[in-house]
């Protein structure tokens, strides 16, 4: 069983930046593809980033192409989330997801979850 835990979430300016961290547990960190999730107040869990479990293969979605960035430390267990260029859309909660044998945008190929971090940009 793995576990994650999401942390530096906050309240930041528009323009401002972030850094999320997902702490993962277990030895076989390295083996899953890791991925964030953000889902705003009455909407849908959407999906932000993927990246492979090497770290060399990464994929955006289109609403963050370009401000946000996706890295992983298998060394410590750890992928991170660097927010910049923040807007008040990207207003959510924060997931870290983990998927054993899959690699994509479809939340339902994810095995484990975080409990979310709080991202609130103001305008």
């Amino acid at each position: 069983q793995v576990q994650l835990v999401e942390s530096g979430g906050g309240l930041v300016q528009a323009g401002g930046s972030l850094r999320l961290s997902c702490a993962a547990s277990g030895r076989t960190f390295s083996s899953y593809a890791m991925g964030w999730f953000r889902q705003a107040p009455a909407k849908e869990r959407e999906f932000v980033t993927v990246i492979s479990g090497s770290g060399g293969s990464t994929y955006y979605a289109d609403s963050v192409k370009g401000r946000f960035t996706i890295s992983r430390d298998n060394a410590k267990n750890t992928v991170y989330l660097q927010m910049n260029s923040l807007e008040p859309e990207d207003t959510a909660v924060y997931y870290c997801a983990g998927a054993r044998k899959y690699y994509g945008r479809d939340s339902s190929g994810y095995d484990y979850w975080g409990q979310g971090t709080q991202v609130t940009v103001s305008s």
